[in-house]
This record gives C-alpha cells, sequence and structure tokens, in this order.
C-alpha cells in the first residue's frame, strides 16, 4: 500500500475529471466552494454529515489538570473546542475489505460481507 496522501490539487483533478463540460476554473470553485460550506458549519458549531463517508462534529472540552509523564509534573490544560470525525459503517466496511448487505442505509444494523480481492475473484473463475 503507498503512503501518499490526498490533497486539494488531487480533488480537483477528480472533480475536472468527473465533469466533463467542466473547466479546470469551474471544477476548483466547486471544491473550493464545497470546503469553504463545510468549514463555515463547523466553525459556527454545526455538525456536517457526508452520507457514506462520515460525520463531523465540534465537541467543547473543559479545562482540566494535565500531567507531564516523565516528570509528574502537573500543569492545567485551558477549555477548547476539538473537530471530531466518525466514519459512517460503510466507509469502516469499505476501509475493511467488506461491503453491507443493506446499501439504502447508513445505520449500525447493517452486516458486512467480506468483498473477494481481485486475486481471490480471478481464482474462483
Amino acid at each position: 500500500m503507498a503512503n501518499k496522501t490526498l490533497t486539494r490539487q488531487d480533488l480537483l483533478q477528480a472533480v475536472y475529471v468527473a465533469g466533463p463540460g467542466l473547466s479546470r476554473v469551474e471544477a476548483k470553485k466547486i471544491v473550493e466552494t464545497a470546503l469553504e460550506e463545510i468549514c463555515s458549519a463547523l466553525e459556527g458549531g454545526e455538525s456536517v454529515k457526508l452520507r457514506a463517508f462520515g460525520t463531523f462534529q465540534v465537541r467543547s472540552k473543559r479545562p482540566r489538570v494535565g500531567r507531564n509523564p516523565k516528570t509528574g509534573a502537573e500543569y492545567p490544560i485551558s477549555a477548547r473546542r476539538v473537530l471530531t470525525f466518525k466514519a459512517s459503517p460503510r466507509l469502516v466496511a469499505a476501509i475493511n475489505g467488506e461491503t453491507l448487505e443493506d446499501d439504502e442505509s447508513d445505520h449500525e444494523e447493517a452486516t458486512p460481507t467480506r468483498r473477494a480481492t481481485p486475486l481471490q475473484a480471478a481464482s474462483q473463475r
């Protein structure tokens, strides 16, 4: 497995290729607008749910006392907001090489099944 990171440029290229009538400028505008909408919603404290992908949420954390594990010294950790992501069951199944039997829903009750790898599929022919 390659250690490649998907970049904004990769997303732009994917949108450009997927839309045969789009110019690169239009594809860039689509990607930038989508990312801006997601960011502004999260900045406003809203959740962002992308079906079959996952949910982004902003959580508030209380102030607390932390401890340096090496020295044992205590130090205060201020209150802050953190961004969390929970992958959808469909994404988790896809990462694990499975498919969900219930393709119409994104709920936890869907049962994952193993997907044959290309090598397995070729050997079954």
